[in-house]
């Protein structure tokens, strides 16, 4: 290299580099902000695992199987019927229910997460697809209501879902180790916890009076076969059957 070009080298060099640390503190930056974002809403998702992993270990879970289903899963409402549905007996565990009430609850991520394709560009599929493993209703309402104003990135999602999480793991983990010390559940109001939960989820999805068909055919076929099917398959089949009857109700709405 001749020493004339030298100046140009070393500035081009000093850009680049300026360049990659300037990516580096924005992604950072980002992901800090998305953290601090989901703040208010991980309090509510510490509160929800606490309870899930105090009756977890009611219902007979070890602390390996609560890892594995937190780590895993990473649903609270899905896991709050998946222990609705457990039994301390590994031969009558209804693992079909539990896969099919899981994925039936966790179908509205399709929707929920193909908001969030404007994130990633098109050679970013398989990464994005990976990422949405982390993503929450609480984490997905903040980044969408930031992706509004035009500042939504991945590494703000990723910030709010890596804090989700690590709350998520940490108090189902403390609850089902603070469950050793209480007897019984219900002497504390946790015994209602469950109905509690999809009380305040089930307000929270009310959209209006379109709603009440589905709700009611639902409770009404979940009643009914909880005293004519054995176990608790009322809530798959109450769940199915409120999923038709809205789908047929927005079929006819259309058509109308």
């Amino acid at each position: 290299m001749h020493f004339a070009d030298a100046p140009a080298s070393l500035s081009r060099y000093c850009s680049a580099m300026s360049t990659q640390l300037t990516a580096v503190d924005t992604f950072a930056a980002q992901f800090l902000a998305g953290a601090r974002a989901c703040i208010p809403v991980v309090l509510s998702v510490a509160a929800y695992g606490m309870v899930w992993g105090v009756l977890a270990r009611g219902a007979g879970l070890s602390l390996l199987e609560v890892v594995l289903m937190s780590g895993l899963v990473f649903a609270g409402s899905a896991q709050f019927v998946a222990l609705d549905l457990w039994t301390a007996t590994p031969a009558t565990l209804p693992i079909g229910a539990l896969i099919m009430a899981a994925l039936i609850i966790n179908l509205r991520y399709l929707l929920l997460t193909a908001t969030l394709r404007p994130l990633f560009r098109p050679d970013q599929t398989s990464s994005g697809a990976l990422m949405m493993g982390i993503v929450s209703d609480e984490t997905w309402a903040v980044t969408m209501l930031e992706m509004q104003k035009g500042r939504g990135t991945i590494a703000f999602l990723l910030g709010g879902g890596v804090l989700a999480y690590a709350c998520w793991m940490l108090t189902t983990v403390t609850g089902h180790l603070l469950g050793s010390a209480i007897d019984d559940p219900a002497t504390y109001g946790l015994d209602f916890a469950f109905t509690a939960t999809f009380l305040a989820l089930l307000l929270g999805m009310w959209k209006g009076r379109g709603d009440l068909l589905p709700w009611a055919v639902a409770a009404l076929v979940a009643i009914v076969s909880s005293h004519l099917v054995a176990g608790s398959w009322y809530i798959l089949i109450g769940g199915i059957a409120g999923s038709l009857a809205g789908a047929m109700a927005d079929r006819v709405r259309h058509v109308d």
